[in-house]
């Protein structure tokens, strides 16, 4: 396998000449480089005007490996093969080394490229390459690329420094500015002025005799100088709008990576980082469309930081994402997503000033929300959306941040209160509905959250977290910071990341803190998913917990539940929310055929029809329970044995209807919201999060079980309705 390793573009802020007059120090040894032992030179070539130079070293190198290793190999020291081409007409220097030493089992190919700066003729740019390939080295592949490797990190981390060095060296002896080639041959033939390299004038691709064709054959190294569009692209190392350099490009074109830029707006990487992240973005590049924009590189270090700066893994999580967010339009959602009234009223959460390092704080009253009554007014497709509204707005403020800082700012701390946190909150819809959005979020919005500080912790607290833990990713999960009781206004609390004066007034300080309440949701305002989603918009959750369903006579709702095996839980839960409707289970012990299932007019699929009679073809498990407009209904049941289970629901209408009730409007049609899911018997009872209501109008969590045996056989089920 061969891997490329690429630098970002290095700045020194000194004339390419007295940068080449440094450079040539290093030779024939360097005190700075102790493993460079040496070097000869093996041919000396000039153009015959003397605009093009090119030498060729021999260079000796201690080898830098294991102890083991060198006496296995028997060396101590490798010798690599220099070829450097300076064209002092065009300014430029290029670099090509290769390992002579073990070249047949090793193939290693470094690439350097001295320019002038574009936007700066008196600044001169340095960019890096490498590439290698370890064939077969006596059964130590592993620890010869381990050894190259941290040799490429070494030199570009030790390459700056030294060449600085060295400027400084000249700078002191120098008594004057360095001419460059067109002062010292003011009145040269103006074509030979745009030629390349290999003597060929771009504009007439004439052939100029300043070098002959098996010259420029022989000084023609594989690496390429920074073309001239490139040019015109890389900006200065440094621009106050956030995001032009190494971001977008204003004709969508991507920019050069300056390695003043990666300090400045990304952080401290490590050479092998930096070319993880230059490899991404030269990756996505190849492969995204004209009219597309590449993300910002600050978007796409949160990526390589998630998979560990595995480039591949990396590529496959973004660009994934890149169509996802294309697909759900997620990047206009700051400017269309409007949510609904109730959800800006109930919703307990909201960006509260920044912390002590300057990330922005997001501040949640999660012991607050009524998570059923959310789903049930405004659906978990509205719930979805409104926190990755919030996720863009944090990516917008860290960008913020980052400008009024002066310092890279790429996450931020959310600040979580659990206090009103309890039982209640384990109800399985919304735990599934939770999970849900969690997996959502850290598929698209990775390495975002830079510390998350829990207080108010009840002792609830470790069953949710057992539930909801193994879903978040590892790194998530190190920053968590938790703190039961009122010891999080001590030492080592809350004042050690948020400033005193920031500290939230519903916390202990003295910071008004401008966010809702939260709290119960009242069941009038429950609604159907029909009148939830918008028929027009594409749906980012492809499906939803809970479904809906119309009923009226002779037109049921059924559903099909499959049970592989005995002691399984099949448990359900759903509201009423328009007429009365009749609630049953059955059980079908013969296969099912999907052919022969009927659709009713509503859309209800039927698979109990009438020329099935009960106690032959199916029998009731869960007596026909009836269920007023407005009520929750929860319950499980314990399936004795596999087979084909049916939810069945029914409109329901009194027989009778008094004299004194015929002039009042009924109902002709039911509507109901559900939703069903199979457990083992050990998750139900030991997840602790079984389906049941409570009068709060929050799911609780209450196991209730009665066993009964009829005939041989035991039942276990529980209804409440509320």
């Amino acid at each position: 396998m061969v891997q490329t390793y690429q630098s970002p573009v290095r700045v020194y802020k000194y004339p390419f000449e007295v940068v080449m007059a440094a450079y040539e120090k290093r030779f024939p040894t360097c005190k700075m480089i102790p493993i460079f032992l040496g070097s000869e030179i093996v041919s000396d070539k000039k153009s015959p005007d003397g605009a093009v130079h090119v030498v060729e070293r021999r260079c000796k190198l201690n080898l830098d490996a294991p102890y083991l290793l060198k006496k296995i190999v028997g060396v101590d020291h490798v010798y690599f093969i220099q070829t450097n081409c300076v064209n002092w007409r065009e300014r430029t220097l290029k670099i090509e080394a290769r390992n002579e030493s073990f070249s047949s089992r090793v193939h290693i190919l470094e690439g350097c490229v001295y320019s002038v700066h574009p936007d700066n003729p008196h600044w001169t740019c340095f960019e890096q390459t490498a590439n290698l390939e370890v064939k077969s080295f006596f059964g130590f592949e592993n620890s010869v690329e381990k050894v190259a490797v941290k040799q490429y990190a070494n030199n570009i981390k030790k390459g700056k420094e030294i060449l600085t060095y060295y400027i400084n060296e000249v700078l002191e002896k120098s008594d004057g500015p360095i001419p460059t080639w067109s002062e010292l041959h003011p009145n040269e033939d103006p074509r030979t002025v745009c030629t390349d390299v290999n003597g060929v004038c771009p504009s007439t691709a004439e052939s100029v005799p300043s070098t002959s064709n098996q010259e420029a054959s022989l000084i023609s190294p594989s690496t390429e100088t920074i073309s001239s569009q490139t040019r015109t692209r890389l900006a200065s190392s440094v621009k106050e709008n956030g995001g032009a350099v190494g971001g977008y490009d204003d004709d969508g074109a991507v920019s050069k990576v300056d390695e003043e830029y990666i300090a400045r707006f990304l952080g401290n990487l490590t050479p092998l980082q930096e070319s993880k992240l230059i490899e991404l973005r030269e990756w996505l590049s190849d492969t995204h469309k004209e009219k597309e924009k590449m993300p910002h590189d600050a978007h796409l270090l949160r990526f390589l930081r998630a998979r560990d700066f595995n480039t591949e893994k990396a590529h496959e999580m973004i660009t994934a994402s890149l169509s996802w967010r294309k697909q759900h339009k997620v990047d206009k959602i700051l400017g269309t997503w409007e949510p609904p009234e109730l959800l800006t009223n109930y919703w307990p959460g909201g960006w509260h000033y920044n912390d002590t390092d300057g990330r922005p704080v997001y501040v949640m009253k999660l012991g607050q929300v009524d998570v059923k009554g959310l789903m049930k007014t405004v659906g978990e497709e509205m719930i979805l959306r409104h926190i990755l509204s919030i996720n863009e707005e944090g990516i917008r403020r860290t960008e913020e941040a980052t400008r009024k800082t002066g310092r890279p700012i790429s996450d931020w701390t959310s600040v979580v209160d659990l206090e009103g946190l309890s039982m209640r909150h384990l109800w399985r819809p919304g735990i599934k509905a939770l999970l849900r959005i969690i997996e959502v979020v850290e598929a698209n919005y990775p390495e975002t959250m830079g510390k998350l500080l829990i207080v108010r912790a009840p002792r609830v607290f470790p069953i949710i977290w057992t539930l909801i833990s193994p879903f978040i990713d590892e790194n998530t999960r190190q920053k968590f910071l938790i703190y039961g009781g009122k010891n999080y206004l001590d030492h080592g609390g809350l004042p050690d990341h948020v400033e005193d004066q920031y500290i939230p007034d519903f916390l202990g300080g003295d910071c008004f803190c401008d966010i809702p309440d939260g709290g119960i949701i009242p069941k009038v305002c429950y609604r159907s998913l029909d009148d939830i989603l918008n028929p027009d918009e594409h749906l980012l959750c492809s499906e939803t917990v809970y479904k809906s369903a119309t009923l009226m006579k002779g037109q049921p709702s059924e559903v099909l539940v499959k049970i592989s095996g005995a002691q399984e839980v099949l448990t359900w839960d759903f509201d009423v929310l328009r007429g009365d409707v009749i609630f049953s289970v059955l059980v079908v012990r013969k296969p099912i055929n999907h052919p022969k299932e009927t659709t009713g007019p509503l859309g209800n699929t039927i698979y109990i029809d009438k020329s099935m009679f009960c106690g032959i073809d199916y029998g009731v498990i869960e007596s026909a329970l009836v269920c007023k407009a407005g009520e929750s209904i929860q319950g499980s049941h314990v399936c004795q044995f596999p087979g084909n289970y049916i939810l069945q629901w029914k409109y329901y209408s009194p027989v009778a209807v008094s004299t004194s009730t015929k002039g009042h409007h009924h109902q002709h049609k039911s509507k109901i919201m559900y939703f069903h899911e199979v457990l083992d018997s050990e998750n139900f009872r030991g997840s602790m999060t079984s389906l049941q209501s409570c009068q709060s109008g929050f799911s609780s969590l209450s196991i209730s079980t009665t066993t009964s045996k009829s005939s041989g056989q035991s039942k276990s089920s529980s209804f409440v309705s509320r």
